[in-house]
């Protein structure tokens, strides 16, 4: 299968997230499974008047186009024209090729989550008018309109996440190119399943302090991120802590709270990203599926059972306390 990968409004981290795919890297993984690049603004050698002639041939339907790949939002700007953002040497803007492509395509995939719902792009005021492919944060209808379905029957597949795991897109990729990704495979935002059905919470190592409800009070500190320090890794979906970076690391693994960016509208939580907003001082954010009179019981209870190891070394930067070794009956 072939892919023809457009980069629009955004930082381009995406694809250098894809780069750091390993074991294999993405390029012996791709061609064992059967997938080429058309063309890629970064990877491929094609540059001008070639890749204006491939985008004509896709559009006059001489060139088949299994996947479309989006990075970055559409710039609908100024007044629905999209002409804040043209693609080079074309005359024309990146909302009306992908208009145009899209229906060519088998599948589309929107790579990102500002090419899913607009993303930090589309945050603040937002002057370019700036949405995702399908999506406008969570209101479906956007660059395509609600009803669009590729040519495969699916709507735009959105692998979201500020950036992309690399393997997040590699598996979606092999998933299609082996016919084996369908409409029940997506979430409600048509993210795909295989990383959504987990939750960034899931294998996070601060899953001690979060049990007895020991918080950090400041970045660094060892402690669980909920209380003090914004993290959403409770109600944020992805296997983030589960399928690890670069094999060994995760945001919350790093120190830094789960600012739930595989969500629509994530970028303007409405408070600072590393600040927990609270009523009569109880996180407003707890956990999606657990009554709050459940939570607030059972964290009364783990308040009071906290161990002094795990308290100690909640607002530390380092283990200041280890674990007491169990003595055998026989000493």
């Amino acid at each position: 299968m072939n892919i023809l990968w457009l980069q629009s409004a955004g930082c381009g981290g995406c694809t250098m997230s894809l780069l750091c795919a390993e074991s294999p890297n993405v390029f012996d993984l791709f061609t064992a499974a059967g997938l080429e690049f058309l063309w890629h603004p970064s990877f491929s050698e094609a540059s001008g008047a070639q890749v204006r002639h491939l985008l004509a041939s896709i559009e006059a339907g001489e060139q088949e186009l299994d996947i479309l790949c989006v990075e970055g939002s559409i710039v609908h700007g100024p007044k629905g024209t999209g002409r804040y953002h043209m693609l080079a040497g074309t005359g024309r803007s990146m909302l009306d090729w992908v208009q145009s492509l899209a229906p060519k395509a088998k599948h589309v995939v929107a790579v990102g989550t500002c090419a899913t719902y607009g993303g930090v792009t589309s945050a603040g005021d937002n002057p370019s008018d700036a949405t995702g492919v399908q999506y406008e944060g969570r209101h479906s209808g956007a660059a395509l309109p609600s009803h669009f379905r590729s040519q495969s029957g699916l709507p735009v597949i959105n692998i979201s996440g500020c950036p992309i795991h690399p393997d997040w897109v590699t598996e979606t990729l092999m998933l299609l190119a082996s016919d084996s990704l369908g409409a029940d495979d997506l979430d409600s935002f048509a993210r795909p399943r295989f990383y959504t059905d987990n939750l960034v919470h899931h294998a996070c190592t601060k899953n001690e302090f979060y049990e007895y409800k020991a918080s950090a009070e400041e970045l660094s500190q060892m402690g669980c991120m909920m209380e003090h320090l914004g993290c959403v890794g409770t109600q944020a979906v992805g296997d983030c802590n589960i399928r690890l970076w670069n094999g060994e690391g995760s945001c919350t693994r790093a120190g830094y709270p789960c600012i739930s960016c595989t969500s629509p509208e994530f970028e303007e939580p409405g408070h600072g990203f590393t600040e927990t907003p609270k009523f009569a001082g109880i996180p407003v954010g707890l956990p999606t599926d657990m009554p709050k009179a459940w939570f607030m019981a059972l964290a009364s209870l783990s308040k009071r059972a906290t161990p002094d190891r795990v308290a100690r070394n909640a607002a530390a930067d380092r283990i200041v306390v280890p674990p007491t070794v169990k003595s055998r009956k026989n000493d």
